[in-house]
């Protein structure tokens, strides 16, 4: 069922016409870490990735995204960025889920009767 609905929507992996236009003139580079696929042309002017489940642009981390944008010459693959040891891990965009940040004093951390920082108007 997978396979079939990637056939005809574009949010599914890939569509027919770019699963046929990546088995005619694309090559394989490599692969991250969450088995999103990355493509380019036999002379190097287009690249591209094939998402591995949802597509989804923040699931590029930025080693891959600076290869995708012809930051970098070489793919993660050949030649690694060096990370700092303060840098934290890639994430991808967690707004509109249940693990997106909520700050202290959210409705979302309290339920409506536990709130104490408020009291509902009264008309005299």
């Amino acid at each position: 069922m997978d396979f079939i609905k990637s056939l005809f929507t574009w949010w599914n992996s890939q569509t027919l016409n770019t699963r046929f236009y990546t088995w005619r003139k694309g090559v394989k580079v490599g692969e991250d870490e969450q088995g999103n696929i990355y493509y380019e042309t036999r002379d190097g002017k287009r690249r591209w990735v094939i998402f591995n489940g949802e597509s989804e642009a923040s699931r590029v981390n930025a080693d891959w995204h600076g290869w995708l944008h012809h930051t970098f010459k070489e793919p993660p693959t050949d030649k690694p960025l060096k990370h700092k040891v303060w840098e934290k891990p890639h994430q991808e965009n967690l707004t509109g889920t249940a693990m997106a940040y909520a700050p202290a004093g959210s409705l979302r951390h309290a339920k409506p009767a536990d709130r104490t920082d408020y009291e509902a108007w009264q008309p005299e």
